[in-house]
């Protein structure tokens, strides 16, 4: 379940990066695009636990890290939103995936090609500003002022650490306005769906088993119910 794919770099080499998955060879082969930054952190058993009810379904799943995320040895603050869509892509293409599941802002990388479930969707400016909001914050609570306006000034000029994250010039500027690309193979999972608040709006990394089966639920009957309906047709 555990070990390594070779995700493209943005100078154009490659490096293996981190990959969980679970690979049975079956029809149905889903890539997961997870969350970004904190919401990554909260989201990640959650979606483990719905790559385990999928694998239960039936369906192949594959969870890759992406140049700069997680344990990558790339820096982040080099990446660009640009290349992490091209590294989304190449591991579509490397794992032969027949659907994608996108995560919060993982959607903004879904790619076109393939039919994609995009699970309570976020822009880039909406969760940009979240990040400012919560620096600015940390920094009045170290006695310091700091304003969203010159932030958002020097991350697009010089790039910027929010939480932690250092986001360079060009991924900042990118970030600041990425929404994702409007397609007919996208259907969207609202929260609502899976029933309470999402887990992203926890304290801390959280995990809530009806959740998973919920939305496990909603891509097992489009996939496995589906082909079930076809065979029995023919």
């Amino acid at each position: 379940m555990i070990g390594t794919w070779t995700a493209p770099l943005i100078d154009g080499a490659t490096r293996e990066e981190l990959l969980f998955s679970f690979d049975s060879g079956r029809a149905a082969r889903l890539i997961v695009l997870p969350a970004w930054f904190d919401e990554a952190n909260k989201l990640r058993h959650f979606t483990v636990e719905v790559m385990r009810r999928l694998d239960e379904a039936g369906i192949d799943s594959f969870l890759p890290d992406l140049p700069g995320c997680n344990e990558s040895l790339a820096p982040l603050e080099d990446q660009t939103i640009a290349h992490w869509r091209a590294a989304a892509q190449a591991a579509t293409e490397a794992f032969a995936a027949t659907h994608v599941l996108a995560i919060r802002a993982g959607a903004l990388l879904a790619p076109e090609s393939l039919p994609c479930w995009r699970y309570a969707p976020q822009n880039g400016p909406k969760q940009l500003r979240g990040m400012i909001r919560a620096r600015t914050i940390a920094a009045r609570e170290e006695g310091r002022e700091e304003s969203s306006e010159a932030l958002m000034e020097t991350g697009r000029r010089e790039g910027l650490v929010l939480a932690g994250w250092p986001l360079g010039a060009t991924f900042f500027a990118e970030f600041a306005e990425a929404e994702p690309v409007p397609s007919d193979n996208q259907h969207h999972i609202a929260q609502s769906a899976l029933g309470g608040p999402g887990l992203w709006l926890r304290a801390e990394p959280d995990h809530d088993a009806a959740q998973a089966d919920a939305i496990a639920r909603i891509i097992a009957a489009a996939l496995v119910g589906g082909e079930a309906e076809e065979e029995e047709a023919q």
